[in-house]
């Protein structure tokens, strides 16, 4: 079983795709082969698209089962239609959806300094309870982090605190990892759904092995 992969030649996953339960999207350009591991991998619908323009799509999106936030710029009423659930646009200057919001189908962590506003318009298009927060201190929990409906992982810097209110919101255990050889911002070389996960190309095997076990892929 395939567990890790590249996109346009780079590990950094995450930062150029993210996935749903049902959806992956992906930037324009990248390859079929790749398309066809991830859609097989994650059960899940590839998308092939841009967000307001660029490449960097798990940087500037996050979306849930409900629906995707999309970065300034971007045409929502577009990535309505190709990802068949609501779009939004994140309002505010704070506006790296991808980097700034942590979010499953039952919660989000985001980024401490965003305006009311903009957690408003996370609660109701991605139909969650939304939390300020941290992670290991850092401010942008999409990248600090990565969260599905079965498991948690986070860097491995996260302090008890943070672990007490990441439990709380989420309903899940806390795990701590790495991916692509102690990469520590395990949102960028990670993507994982409910039903499966891929690594960057350069996670080591005790990585994976943890990043199985704590999202609950461990047989």
């Amino acid at each position: 079983m395939i567990r890790t992969v590249d996109i346009y030649d780079t590990p950094m996953i995450g930062v150029f795709a993210t996935c749903t339960e049902d959806v992956v999207l992906v930037p324009t350009g990248t390859k079929p082969e790749t398309c066809a591991i991830l859609e097989d991998s994650l059960d899940a619908r590839v998308v092939e698209t841009l967000v307001n323009g660029s490449v960097v799509i798990g940087a500037l999106s996050r979306g849930n089962s409900n629906g995707f936030l999309f970065s300034y710029g971007t045409d929502a009423r577009e990535m309505k239609e190709l990802t068949g659930v609501e779009a939004e646009i994140l309002p505010g200057k704070l506006n790296a959806v991808g980097n700034i919001v942590l979010a499953n189908d039952s919660a989000a962590l985001v980024h401490p300094e965003l305006p009311d506003r903009a957690i408003e318009t996370i609660a109701s298009t991605l139909k969650v309870e939304v939390y300020r927060g941290t992670i290991a201190g850092i401010k942008n929990v999409g990248m600090a982090g990565v969260v599905t409906n079965k498991g948690l992982l986070v860097h491995p810097k996260v302090t008890s605190s943070e672990i007490e209110t990441l439990e709380k919101l989420f309903e899940l255990p806390v795990n701590i990892g790495t991916t692509n050889f102690g990469t520590q911002m395990l949102g960028s070389g990670l993507l994982a759904n409910s039903k499966n996960y891929l690594a960057g190309s350069d996670t080591t095997g005790p990585e994976l092995g943890r990043i199985e076990e704590a999202l609950g892929f461990l047989e």
